[in-house]
């Protein structure tokens, strides 16, 4: 099997781009450049959610374990409720073009399946059951002090640099 090399040809420009954002799970780009405390409402909402992770358990190493052992319905219950959450938000935002809170467009594009999800899938899977945090609870599990979550966050980060150093030659 030959390597995959992008040269690109006199007709495409901005391809790397492009091509990237069909990858992005949202691509909507803000032009928007705002002083730096206007992120304080978003660490706020960050401590708010980290909060209500750590009251509902869901950083639990333990609870964690009990779903992947099918032990308990706990985990299956709070994602299946995300999940239904997520899926009326978006037919919310596409019914009534609902915009951002500065005005901007929200742009929802249509995914394709590949089996590249299939190996990231079973990759994060397998890590989620060996670490017991997946990247949202893993911010929470360190801010609760469960500091030996940190290697998790380095692993996590080093697994992304990773995957952006052998991008073109994965399976997409």
């Amino acid at each position: 099997m030959s390597p995959i090399i992008n040269t690109p040809t006199p007709v495409e420009t901005n391809t790397d781009f492009e091509v990237r954002s069909l990858d992005a799970m949202c691509v909507n780009d803000s032009h928007l450049v705002e002083p730096w405390y206007h992120n304080i409402k978003y660490a706020l909402i960050g401590i708010l959610f980290g909060i209500t992770f750590i009251k509902a358990e869901i950083v639990s190493w333990f609870r964690i374990q009990e779903m992947f052992r099918f032990q308990s319905f706990h985990m299956y219950g709070v994602i299946g409720v995300a999940v239904v959450v997520g899926a009326i938000s978006i037919q919310i935002i596409k019914r009534f073009k609902i915009k951002t809170m500065y005005g901007e467009a929200i742009e929802l594009h249509d995914k394709t399946f590949n089996r590249g999800q299939i190996y990231g899938a079973l990759l994060f899977g397998f890590g989620w059951a060996i670490t017991g945090a997946c990247p949202g609870p893993l911010f929470a599990q360190i801010g609760a002090g469960f500091l030996a979550i940190g290697v998790t966050l380095l692993s996590a980060i080093a697994g992304t640099w990773v995957y952006g150093y052998f991008r073109a030659r994965l399976p997409h």
